[in-house]
């Protein structure tokens, strides 16, 4: 068996109800970008606008997570791989990707960024013969949010041997496509009541936003001036703060206040426009601006 041609269909709304109640937390929670290579898109075939809104769910899903200081892990198989690595695969689904090696790579518009990990998928569980779990203790993070292709298997399969493994999984209802409607709603329903919890891309993008404190515009500048020295002349949002005198421990105690409300920058972000103007639009564009 092979792939099947894929067409694009309405993506379940409803699900059975969450047995549990778990509340996804950044510091626990690690992003598994799973499959979104361009082979395994090509089934709904290229230029899919089906696909194209699906990596859009899953490219704002990214940049929140990002901006949480969330980890984000893909899995891609490799564009040759051996009989003996494919093994039983073979036998279920035929060669696979090997067939089409120039169409490994993540599609547009998910690429991995150099801080990013790319993890070669052997099985369907991104757990099998990879560092995931181990990844995942090294960091201190037992929560995995899953989003990608396909629902009812690899998707499916990695919740499960997460959960087996004792790390909470958290599936993206619209954020994983599948062969169609009902193995969609199959992959939704197994997992909210047998294995984790089926939350919406929607509910990770405002993750944190109802217990972010961040002041306002004249908040941020007003906390500066109280780090400043006194000035002869009226502020300039557009000019130096370290100029003005502000310190790199004065920086890095923003920093720590800001981490503790929910929004992730480094030392390295605010370095790069060190003036007021430029910490809020940097502020704004990681979901913090009130």
């Amino acid at each position: 068996m092979a792939i099947p041609t894929l067409t694009p269909y309405h993506l379940p709304s409803e699900w059975r109800a969450n047995n549990v109640q778990w509340s996804l937390e950044p510091n626990r929670a690690v992003l598994l970008v799973h499959d979104m290579q361009a082979y395994f898109c090509d089934f709904w075939g290229q230029d899919s606008a089906f696909i194209d809104q699906l990596v859009s769910r899953l490219a704002q899903v990214r940049q929140r997570c990002k901006a949480l200081g969330i980890p984000i892990v893909y899995t891609a198989q490799p564009g040759e791989q051996a009989a003996a690595d494919r093994a039983l695969l073979n036998d279920m689904w035929g060669p696979g990707i090997t067939g089409y090696p120039e169409r490994q790579a993540i599609v547009s518009g998910l690429a991995p960024a150099e801080d990013d990990t790319v993890l070669v998928k052997w099985r369907y569980s991104a757990f099998q013969r990879s560092p995931l779990e181990h990844m995942m203790t090294e960091l201190g993070r037992d929560q995995l949010i899953i989003g990608g292709i396909y629902g009812h298997i690899g998707c499916l399969m990695t919740a499960c041997d997460a959960f087996m493994r004792d790390i909470q999984p958290f599936v993206l209802a619209d954020g994983i496509a599948d062969f169609g409607a009902a193995e969609h709603q199959m992959a939704l329903d197994y997992v909210a009541t047998r294995c984790g919890k089926v939350v919406t891309c929607r509910e990770v993008l405002e993750l944190g936003v109802a217990s972010l404190s961040l002041p306002s515009r004249a908040g941020l500048e007003a906390r500066l001036l109280s780090m400043l020295d006194e000035m002869d002349e009226p502020f300039d949002p557009d000019e130096n703060l370290l100029d003005y005198g502000l310190d790199s421990i004065q920086i890095m105690t923003l920093l720590s206040e800001w981490r503790e409300q929910g929004l992730e920058l480094s030392f390295t972000d605010l370095a790069k426009t060190p003036t007021l103007n430029g910490w809020w639009a940097l502020i704004s564009d990681h979901g913090g601006a009130r």
